[in-house]
C-alpha cells in the first residue's frame, strides 16, 4: 500500500487555509517559544510533548484574546439584539486546530511548529476533547456556535462545565465498559475563569406568602462560577463567548454542621453542592428522572438569566452599574433559544423574575417571557420527553411549581373558552399529568412559554404539528416553524477534509466556506475527467489512511478497495443498528466483501438492550472476522469510544453512509449531512433531513429504501407481525435461527435471546419490516461500486448538492425569522488596527 500523504504534506499543496507569510512565522515561533519557557517550563529543564501543545494552544490563544475583547467592546458600544442559546450539552470536540482554521492561522503554525522540529498532527492529538454533550443535540450546539460568530451575531451559549463529560468507552470481550472522561486534569488552556461574576442559585426552601406577595425562603445557596471560552468566526475576527457554569459551594455552606460541632462533616458535604456540574448524564433521547439532573437543569437556567439581566441592564462596556429600570425593551434586547426542554425552566425563572423581584404584573411578566423565550423540539420519542414528578418540585423549587401552576390555570382557562366543555382536551393539553405521581409536562410548557417553536427537519416539524403538540398548534398555527439542521463546513469539511476542500477551491474558489451553496458550481464539472479523478484519488487516500488508523487500533487488516459502508450512531433500537446487523450476517452467509466501522458509538450505562447490541455486533465482529473461508472480503469492526476527533477521521474516508432508522423516528439527523459533503452516499429511509438531501440532490442519487411515515402509520393501525417476515424470507430466517441458536455466541448459546425476542414480538421499530428492501438496496450498492466513473459522479451530485446543510443558514433562519437579528457581514478590525 501506498503511505498516505500527511497532513503536513498535503497542507504544502493547498491553499485554502491561507498562505503563511515569513514575518508571520517569525512571530509565531517567538510567541510560542516564549510560553515555553516563561509559561510551563520555568522549573524544569526538559519540556515534554504536553507542553509543546500547551506552549501551541496559548500561542494560538494569543491571537483570540486581542479580537474576543475587541467584538465584546463593539457589542457593548452598538448594544444590538443578543441571542442567548441554552444548551445542557456543548460537544465541542478539540479546539486547536479549529481555532487555527477560523483564525486563518494553520499554515503559519504548521511552518513555525516544522521549523522548531515538531509535527503539529502530533501536538494536535495530545489535545482532549471536550465531550460535553452525547450525540447529535450537543454537536448541533457546537456547529451554531461557530456559525453564530461566523455570521456576526451578538450571540453567548450557556451550559455546564461537567467535570466529567461523555464516558470513555472501552469493549472489553464483546462488552461495553464504561470509564470516567477525566478531560481536564492536565488543566484546559481555551477557558478563563471568571469570578467576578459568580452569582448564587437557591434550591429547596420554602415559600412564605406575605403582604408583599410570595417569597421564596430558607432555601439552600450554590453558587455558579463561570468559565468562558472563545468562539471564533471564520476570518472575520468575531469572537462570541461559551459561558460555561461550574457548581461551588458558599463558605457557609451546611453551617448548622459546624454549630454541632461536626466541621469535618460539614467541609465534606461541600461535595453534595459542587456535585451538580460533576458529570454530563449519559441519556440521549431518553428521559432518566433524577434529582441531579433536575438541578443541573435549574443550575444552568438561574446563574445564565442572573447574567443575561445584568448585561441588559448595563448597556456601556465595563459598566456593571444598571442603567437600564425598565424591562419594556427586554423581548428587543434578549433573545433565548432553548435547545430541547432541558433548560425548560428558564420560563418559570424569568417568571420569577419579573414577579418576585420586579413586581411586575402577572399579565407584563407573561407577554415579556413569551416573547423572549423560543423552544427547539428534538424528539418525538415518548420516552424522551421530559415528564418531572410534582413531589420533586415541591422539595427542589418550591416557588417554581406555583408559577408553573399558575401558568397552567391561565393556559387551561383560555383553552376552555375555546373549547368549552372538551375535557379530554384539557387533559391532553394540560402542563400537569394526573397519575401517580403527578408529573409536569416540560414539553407543553416550552411550547405555551414560548413565542416560537421548530422542530430539525421539514418532516420532523410536520409531525410535530400532526401529532405530538397537534392541540398546540390548532390553537396557534403562526407559533410553530422548521429550521433545517445544518453543519458547519470549517470543521466538516476545510478541517477534517483538506484534500476534498482544495480540489473543490481550485475549481470554484474559495467562497463556498462562507456560502456552502456555492457548492452547486461543481455540477459542472460532473462530466470533467480530471475533477472525477481527483475526487476518487482523494477520497482513496482518505480511505488508506483510515485503514492504517484502524490497523495500529483493532489490529484488523482492511481492504482499502473495499466499501468503506459506516454506521455511526449512539446505539439505540429506533437507530435500527440491528437492521445493519442482519445485513452483514446475511452478506456473510453469502460471502459479498464490506467493511462496517460498525454501530460505532456508545450505549446509554443504563440501556441494556443497547449493550446487548453492542455484544451482538462484536460477536459476530469475532466470527467473520476470523473466518478463513472470507479472509479479506468482509470485515467488521466496531468502533470504541467514537467521538468528534474520531468522526473527523471517519467521516472523510466514507463510502457509504448508513441513515436507517424507522421513518418518523429520527428528527433530523446531522452525521447524514457531514458524510454527504464528504462524498459518501447515503443508504436510508425517508426519514429526518434524509427527506430533504434525497430532495436537494435527486432521489436517484441515494440508496433509498424501506418504509415511509405513512405506511409506518398504517402498520401501526393494523398491527406488525414479525413472524410473517421471518416465515417468508428464507435469508432472514436463516440470519435469526443463527442468532438465536447461539452461532455467534457458542459458548453461552442462549445469550442473545433476549435480542430474539424483541425482535420477533416486541420490535416498535419494524426491523424486518424494512429488512428485505434494505438488503435489495445494498446489493444495487454493490452493483454501482463496479463502476467507480458513475459512482463518483454521483459523489459529486451529492456534495453539490449539500449547500442546503449548513448551520450557515440554519441560524440565519432562526436569526430572521425567530430572534429577530439580521446576520452582519461587517469584520470588525483587528487588534492591531485603529477601530473606527
Amino acid at each position: 500500500m501506498a503511505r498516505p500523504l500527511t497532513d503536513h504534506e498535503k497542507r504544502k499543496q493547498i491553499s485554502v487555509r491561507g498562505i503563511a507569510g515569513l514575518g508571520d512565522v517569525a512571530e509565531i515561533k517567538k510567541s510560542f517559544n516564549r510560553h515555553l519557557h516563561f509559561t510551563l517550563v520555568k522549573d524544569r529543564n526538559v519540556a515534554t510533548p504536553r507542553d509543546y501543545y500547551f506552549a501551541l494552544a496559548h500561542t494560538v490563544r494569543d491571537h483570540l484574546v486581542g479580537r474576543w475583547i475587541r467584538t465584546q467592546q463593539y457589542y457593548y458600544e452598538k448594544d444590538p439584539k443578543r441571542v442567548h442559546y441554552l444548551s445542557l450539552e456543548f460537544y465541542m470536540g478539540r479546539t486547536l486546530q479549529n481555532t487555527m482554521v477560523n483564525l486563518g492561522l494553520q499554515n503559519t503554525c504548521d511552518e513555525a511548529i516544522y521549523q522548531l522540529g515538531l509535527d503539529l498532527e502530533e501536538l494536535e492529538d495530545i489535545e482532549e476533547d471536550a465531550g460535553l454533550g452525547n450525540g447529535g443535540l450537543g454537536r448541533l450546539a457546537a456547529c451554531f456556535l461557530d456559525s453564530m460568530a461566523t455570521l456576526g451575531l451578538a450571540a453567548y451559549g450557556y451550559g455546564i462545565r461537567y467535570e466529567f463529560g461523555i464516558f470513555n468507552q472501552k469493549i472489553s470481550n464483546g462488552w461495553q465498559v464504561e470509564e470516567a472522561d477525566d478531560w481536564l486534569r492536565y488543566g484546559n488552556p481555551w477557558e478563563k475563569a471568571r469570578p467576578e461574576y459568580m452569582l448564587p442559585v437557591h434550591f429547596y426552601g420554602r415559600v412564605e406568602h406575605t403582604g408583599a406577595g410570595p417569597k421564596w425562603v430558607d432555601t439552600q445557596v450554590v453558587l455558579a462560577m463561570p468559565y468562558d471560552t472563545p468562539v471564533p468566526g471564520f476570518k472575520n475576527n468575531t469572537v462570541n463567548t461559551m459561558r460555561l457554569w461550574s457548581a461551588k459551594a458558599p463558605n457557609d455552606f451546611n453551617l448548622q454542621e459546624f454549630n454541632v460541632g461536626d466541621y469535618i462533616q460539614a467541609v465534606l458535604d461541600r461535595n453534595l453542592a459542587e456535585n451538580i456540574s460533576r458529570v454530563l448524564y449519559p441519556n440521549d433521547n431518553f428521559f432518566e428522572g433524577k434529582e441531579l439532573r433536575l438541578k443541573q437543569e435549574y443550575f444552568v437556567v438561574a446563574a445564565t438569566l442572573q447574567d443575561i439581566i445584568r448585561r441588559f441592564k448595563s448597556s456601556k462596556f465595563g459598566c456593571r452599574d444598571p442603567v437600564r429600570t425598565s424591562f419594556e425593551s427586554f423581548p428587543d434586547k434578549v433573545a433565548i433559544q432553548l435547545n430541547d426542554t432541558h433548560p425548560a425552566l428558564a420560563i418559570p425563572e424569568l417568571m420569577r423574575f419579573f414577579l418576585d423581584v420586579e413586581k411586575m404584573s402577572w399579565e407584563k411578566a407573561w407577554d415579556i417571557t413569551r416573547r423572549t423565550c423560543s423552544y427547539t423540539n428534538h424528539t418525538v420519542l415518548p420516552e424522551a420527553l421530559e415528564r418531572w414528578p410534582v413531589y420533586m418540585f415541591e422539595k427542589l423549587l418550591p416557588r417554581h411549581l406555583l408559577i408553573i401552576y399558575e401558568i397552567n390555570q391561565r393556559h387551561l382557562d383560555m383553552i376552555s373558552a375555546l373549547y368549552p366543555g372538551d375535557s379530554e382536551r384539557l387533559r391532553r393539553m394540560s402542563l400537569i399529568e394526573e397519575g401517580d405521581p403527578k408529573r409536569i409536562n416540560m414539553a407543553h410548557l416550552c411550547v405555551v412559554g414560548s413565542h416560537a417553536v421548530n422542530g430539525v427537519a421539514r418532516i420532523h416539524s410536520d409531525i410535530v404539528k400532526s401529532t405530538v403538540f397537534k392541540d398546540f398548534y390548532d390553537v396557534e398555527p403562526e407559533k410553530f416553524q422548521n429550521k433545517t439542521n445544518g453543519i458547519t463546513p470549517r470543521r466538516w469539511l476545510l478541517l477534517c477534509n483538506p484534500g476534498l476542500a482544495d480540489i473543490i477551491a481550485e475549481k470554484i474558489g474559495e467562497d463556498f466556506l462562507k456560502d456552502l451553496y456555492q457548492l452547486r458550481k461543481l455540477l459542472d464539472y460532473i462530466n470533467d475527467d480530471v475533477f472525477i479523478r481527483d475526487v476518487a484519488k482523494v477520497k482513496q487516500e482518505n480511505k488508506q489512511k483510515l485503514a492504517v488508523y484502524l490497523e495500529k487500533q483493532y489490529k484488523v487488516k482492511i481492504n482499502p478497495e473495499s466499501i468503506f459502508d459506516i454506521h455511526v450512531k449512539r446505539i439505540h433500537e429506533y437507530k435500527r443498528q440491528l437492521l445493519n446487523c442482519l445485513h452483514i450476517i446475511t452478506y456473510y452467509n453469502i460471502l459479498i466483501t464490506l467493511i462496517i466501522s460498525g454501530s460505532g458509538s456508545s450505549a446509554a450505562p443504563g440501556y441494556h438492550m443497547a449493550k446487548m447490541i453492542i455484544k451482538l455486533i462484536t460477536s459476530v465482529a469475532q466470527v467473520v472476522n476470523n473466518d478463513p473461508v472470507v479472509g479479506d472480503r468482509l470485515k467488521v469492526i466496531f468502533l470504541e469510544n467514537y467521538r468528534v476527533t474520531l468522526a473527523e477521521k471517519v467521516i472523510p474516508a466514507a463510502d457509504l453512509s448508513e441513515q436507517i432508522s424507522t421513518a418518523g423516528t429520527e428528527a433530523s439527523g446531522t452525521g447524514n449531512m457531514k458524510f454527504m459533503l464528504n462524498g459518501a452516499l447515503t443508504i436510508g429511509t425517508m426519514d429526518g433531513a434524509n427527506v430533504e438531501m434525497a430532495e436537494e440532490a435527486g432521489e436517484e442519487n441515494l440508496f433509498i429504501f424501506g418504509m415511509r411515515v405513512e405506511e409506518v402509520e398504517a402498520m401501526d393501525r393494523k398491527g406488525y407481525n414479525a413472524l410473517e417476515y421471518y416465515e417468508r424470507l428464507p435469508e432472514l430466517r436463516q440470519v435469526m435461527d443463527q442468532i438465536r441458536t447461539g452461532f455467534f455466541s457458542p459458548k453461552e448459546p442462549e445469550l442473545f435471546k433476549g435480542i430474539v425476542n424483541m425482535l420477533m414480538h416486541h420490535d416498535r421499530f419494524k426491523v424486518f419490516a424494512d429488512y428485505e428492501a434494505y438488503i435489495n438496496s445494498q446489493e444495487k450498492v454493490n452493483n454501482l461500486y463496479n463502476h467507480p466513473k458513475e459512482w463518483t459522479k454521483k459523489v459529486i451530485r451529492n456534495i453539490a448538492a449539500s449547500g442546503k446543510f449548513s448551520s450557515d443558514r440554519t441560524i440565519s433562519e432562526y436569526a430572521k425569522e425567530i430572534w429577530g437579528v439580521e446576520p452582519s457581514d461587517v469584520k470588525i478590525p483587528p487588534p492591531n488596527e485603529p477601530r473606527d
